[in-house]
């Protein structure tokens, strides 16, 4: 299932005059282009684009400057002094040029379309995307549900517990592509949705020079070039996070929107953490999602004051260290759906962690090791452990040892002086 590709002006959604003056636009900013240059740039095809070429030549907008090929594809288009004056007008109303916009109405049929709420996690999916996380039974039979009911977690606990981790997990664990629109149009207002940051586009496979030209012009026609085909979306904001980002961005100078996280995480996950620690307070940011929550629509507003709602079709991910029952009340916390405590590990599950952490730096496992930890530190000085630490500590260990010129180990000497450079009591500060 992919965006069709439109044959007609009437089927791209958008007025034969758009379309005209981004063409306009893109020839004015980056000069000459041929054919198969605007096709490639505007993301519409050739005969689409043609008929407003050959309108802008007979309105003496657009002349042709040469040709490199054979027809229309391979002619070099420029601006005649006309052109350059309507391409100027044009900019001054929006500056946006790229691909073509896809109506606002067309973005949340693919929305829906492409839904979360459609992905099922099998319980082996979900065993394999946490093989490099040791979790307790408990916590995993409430992880799985957590994933596949694609609404909303609450991950709390003391800090270096691996909360990070298992969102990241989460996010590797759901997998698939959609399709994601480059731009939007909204009552004439573009906003721009894809984010190199946050839209990974999945990779094509060639096996040979010849299967990629031949993989080329078969893949032109396949969809709607307006989307780019990406990998299940993971948009992760910490501490930075401020109400005004989960709003439409308004640049005075460009005339243009750029989407707030919520929307660019649609179909994928939205995490938040350090939850407690942004720079708005907490009841503000939670009330701020009561709504998406429940109705699974969001509501933006444009910058004349005009609101309109927006697909919320996220895993919400919420990720804090602090007391959920200082930083919320019931009724937040009942609209979230999971709510998990991250625990200081067992033991046994720290001598787990240990394992894994030795074998992936080469250094030979010793339960000694261990056991000095637990008697020396965790024990007699009452310092709860904590899953990052068997990493934190070998690091540690491995600067010391090669201060010393010696072999890093899980000695009871090595440990002791990562862990004196490491642990901080509070009568110490």
């Amino acid at each position: 299932m992919a965006p069709p590709v439109p044959e007609r002006v009437q089927d791209t959604g958008l007025s034969a005059e758009a379309i005209n003056d981004l063409l306009l636009k893109t020839l004015y900013v980056q000069g000459p282009r041929t054919g198969q240059q605007l096709v490639e740039f505007v993301c519409l095809p050739f005969d689409l684009l043609d008929e407003q070429l050959m309108d802008s030549q007979q309105r003496r907008f657009v002349e042709v400057k040469g040709t490199s090929g054979h027809g229309r594809l391979g002619y070099t288009f420029n601006l005649t002094g006309q052109g350059r004056d309507r391409a100027r007008e044009a900019l001054e109303a929006s500056q946006y040029v790229g691909p073509a916009p896809v109506p606002f109405a067309v973005y949340r049929e693919w929305v829906k379309k492409q839904t979360i709420e459609n992905v099922h996690v099998t319980r082996e999916r979900i065993e394999d995307g946490f093989r490099d996380v040791v979790l307790n039974t408990e916590l995993f039979e409430t992880l799985g549900p957590a994933i596949n009911s694609a609404k909303s977690l609450f991950l709390f606990g003391d800090s270096g517990n691996g909360k990070t981790m298992i969102a990241d997990a989460i996010a590797g664990m759901l997998g698939g592509a959609l399709f994601v629109p480059y731009a939007v149009d909204v009552d004439g207002q573009i906003l721009a949705v894809y984010d190199s940051v946050y839209h990974r586009p999945v990779k094509e496979d060639f096996s040979n020079v010849a299967a990629e030209a031949s993989l080329w012009r078969r893949t032109e026609l396949e969809f709607d070039r307006r989307f780019a085909r990406v990998q299940r979306p993971v948009v992760m904001v910490g501490g930075e996070l401020t109400l005004d980002q989960l709003d439409l961005q308004y640049d005075h100078s460009t005339k243009m929107y750029q989407a707030p996280f919520q929307m660019k995480a649609n179909g994928g996950i939205l995490i938040i953490d350090d939850f407690g620690r942004q720079r708005v307070p907490p009841k503000d940011l939670l009330n701020r999602w009561i709504v998406p929550l429940e109705k699974r629509l969001d509501f933006l507003t444009l910058h004349t004051g005009g609101k309109f709602p927006v697909p919320f079709d996220c895993l919400l991910v919420l990720s804090t260290n602090l007391d959920p029952t200082d930083l919320a009340d019931e009724a937040f916390l009942r609209r979230i759906r999971y709510k998990v405590s991250v625990n200081s590990p067992s033991q046994e599950q720290y001598t787990e962690i240990f394992k894994r952490v030795c074998a992936a730096r080469g250094i030979p496992f010793m339960q000694s090791g261990v056991n000095y930890l637990y008697r020396e530190f965790y024990d007699r000085l009452g310092i709860p452990p904590r899953s990052c630490q068997p990493r934190d500590l070998l690091d540690h260990v491995g600067d010391i040892a090669r201060f010393l010129d010696v072999e890093p180990a899980m000695t009871d000497d090595l440990l002791n002086r990562a862990s004196l450079s490491y642990f901080v009591k509070m009568e110490d500060l």
